[in-house]
């Protein structure tokens, strides 16, 4: 028989002695924060909101609350629930603590009550962040992560989708109470209480339904047209991903390039960026004010985005604002001469089909005249596809059927008639042509490709190391909450490894 060291198994008390003032060590991320929070952090927002100088029971110090979330956000713990049970469980924490337990629902109230002082937290962080040198303030690069939220995109749709997704839960009540009725006339002495919690259930959920009908307009986009609305949280929106759609916000971020110090961070709810530099650049302008930079620090500043952003009105923005911006269009890699014998994006090279060059322009008609001597001529208005504005030219059906050069022409046997959209350009000049001129030259191509190494690394610090997988708070403004304490995490992260922090535990 195997012999084994004999244990007490728990029988016998152990006395431990614990100093909670040496469980922070100095050059530790606790010891980062304890340091930013006592030192750096303007507090006074936070004291403002606590009347209880003479009446009232004494409130929860801030400071304290603040060195929780920040160290349970940096472990990945965001559940108010869970760093309750943190606090009681980590040493760290309960030195961070001051060997206080905050209940969940006090800890969920902080955070969700932050609003306009969370701002005010990542500013001074991003201050101490400057004083350090930490920013390089010459690059920067912009992008976003898509981030689900705490909303179930089943509930999503427009209004008339909604209305017949409670019209079928009211059919499916229906039909159990009918199978309930059926086993009454049975004479089942013992009623079906798995039916009648069900029917509960999806009374609940059809009341749901039309009580967010009732009380909501229909959400518009940008062309006013309607969207897809969202009972749950009706800030988030349906948004693709690599892994699928999901219902979520658009967590965004500017990125400085030296040590990868977020400088500015908001979440919209919207999958697009094509409209979304100019917020972003005015949160930047904002937070460099806020440190003492002049109004204009951000003229002439380089701003790298990728492809997503590319439209007129991101372009006509950072030309507005001064900016270097490097925004490639989505077929800059196309034109790339480096893989023009490759067939990288196009295995199955067609014949290349007749293109403007091949059709004569009559000015005075404004007409486009073919190789075949037929005209094409303007069809409505100008049209807008994909943030681009173009004129439409058609030739007549019956003259493309019966053409010698259809097959040169058309791109398919099945195409009816050839149609030319040509591009409208703004008096003499073309800022998107212009961008993609820019971006051609192999210093653009050079700037550009330094994106993904400034700011990709940001976002899987966030949501892999810092496991940041979904939004706990509901609506954008609490959301947003969430979204600037990870940002304060990662970059409290910078200054930890980077920068230089007194002794001061």
């Amino acid at each position: 028989m195997p012999k084994y060291i004999k244990t007490d198994k728990y029988q016998n008390n152990i006395f431990l002695t614990l100093s909670l003032d040496k469980q922070i060590m100095e050059g530790t991320f606790e010891h980062i924060i304890q340091y930013m929070v006592d030192n750096k952090i303007d507090m006074s927002a936070f004291e403002k909101k606590i009347k209880n100088d003479k009446t009232g029971r004494p409130a929860w110090d801030p400071k304290v609350m603040l060195k929780i979330i920040l160290f349970s956000y940096s472990r990945g713990i965001i559940s108010s629930r869970e760093i309750e049970l943190f606090c009681r469980e980590n040493m760290v924490m309960a030195a961070l603590a001051e060997n206080s337990i905050p209940d969940f629902t006090v800890i969920a109230d902080f955070i969700s009550e932050m609003k306009e002082e969370i701002k005010g937290v990542f500013v001074n962080v991003l201050l101490v962040a400057s004083e350090m040198n930490l920013l390089d303030n010459t690059a920067f690069a912009l992008d976003g992560c898509k981030i689900k939220s705490n909303a179930s995109k089943e509930y999503s749709g427009k209004f008339s989708d909604l209305e017949k997704k409670a019209a079928k839960i009211e059919e499916r009540i229906k039909y159990l109470l009918d199978t309930h009725n059926e086993n009454d006339k049975k004479m089942i002495i013992k009623p079906d209480e798995k039916i009648k919690e069900t029917i509960a259930k999806l009374e609940k959920k059809a009341e749901k339904i039309k009580k967010f009908i009732r009380e909501n307009r229909k959400k518009k986009g940008k062309r006013t047209e309607e969207i897809q609305s969202n009972i749950t949280d009706n800030d988030s929106a349906k948004m693709k991903t690599s892994h699928g759609a999901i219902q979520g916000y658009n967590g965004q971020a500017l990125v400085d390039d030296k040590h990868q110090v977020i400088v500015a961070a908001e979440v919209f709810g919207q999958g697009s960026d094509n409209d979304l530099l100019s917020p972003m650049i005015k949160e930047a302008k904002d937070n460099f004010k806020s440190i003492g930079k002049d109004e204009n620090y951000m003229k002439g500043k380089m701003v790298i985005a990728d492809t997503g952003y590319f439209s007129e009105t991101n372009l006509a923005e950072a030309e507005k604002n001064e900016l270097d911006a490097y925004i490639p269009d989505q077929l800059f890699r196309k034109r790339d001469l480096r893989f023009k014998d490759k067939n990288r994006f196009n295995p199955e090279k067609k014949k290349a089909k007749y293109t403007r060059e091949d059709f004569v322009y009559e000015e005075s008609k404004d007409i486009y005249i073919c190789k075949n001597g037929k005209e094409l001529r303007r069809q409505g208005k100008e049209y807008k596809i994909k943030n681009w504005t173009y004129k439409r030219y058609v030739a007549k059906q019956s003259e493309c059927k019966t053409c010698e050069y259809r097959g040169d022409c058309l791109e398919k046997e099945s195409t009816k008639r050839r149609v030319l959209m040509l591009q409208v350009r703004n008096g003499n000049r073309n800022i998107c042509e212009e961008m993609m001129t820019k971006i051609d030259t192999p210093s653009g191509r050079e700037i550009y490709s330094k994106r993904m190494q400034i700011v990709e690394p940001v976002f899987a610090n966030i949501r892999i190391h810092k496991k940041l997988n979904c939004f706990t708070l509901r609506g954008k403004e609490k959301v947003n909450i969430q979204w600037l304490l990870f940002c304060i995490v990662h970059n409290l992260g910078k200054i930890m490894k980077y920068g230089q922090i007194l002794q001061s535990v």
